[in-house]
């Protein structure tokens, strides 16, 4: 008997419950290669083992990270090669480390922002800071959300 036979297996809504995942996320990382098809059963249903399970919670630890889905394809692959150098997957957490970095201090900006114009806001619409510093938004500090001529 072939090795994956004496496995323990799974279906794919008991590997949604353990892993906190959507069968159609499971599904999704499947049709776009993250996670390899598992066998089937002679009734066509999905039988997942152990090392798929590993995967997807890889999987989602990265993109509960932030990481996409091209750098978590990446880091897969680089994982593949256990003697391979790290260099690689260091550089991809850095820069994904430099992207929550330049988020937090946009959300930072905005936090100020809210605060700055939420401090004005009494009595009427007419004279409400919040309504007139969304309708002008140059009069805003934390900077353009658009370029110009965008639509």
């Amino acid at each position: 008997m072939p090795k994956a036979q004496l496995e323990r297996s799974y279906s794919i809504g008991r590997v949604s419950e353990a892993t906190g995942c959507k069968v159609e996320t499971i599904r999704f990382y499947e049709q776009i290669g993250l996670l390899p098809e598992p066998e089937r059963t002679e009734g066509n249903q999905r039988r997942y083992l152990a090392r798929h399970v590993d995967r997807l919670r890889f999987i989602l630890h990265a993109r509960d990270l932030g990481f996409s889905v091209e750098a978590v394809r990446e880091l897969l692959k680089l994982s593949a090669d256990p003697n391979a150098p790290c260099a690689e997957a260091d550089r991809i957490a850095r820069e994904q480390l430099e992207a929550v970095r330049a988020k937090i201090a946009r959300l930072t900006d905005l936090a100020q922002e809210l605060e700055r114009i939420t401090q004005g806001c009494h009595g009427v619409i007419a004279d409400c800071r919040v309504i007139e510093v969304l309708a002008e938004h140059g009069a805003c500090s934390h900077g353009p959300t658009r370029t110009s001529g965008e639509v």
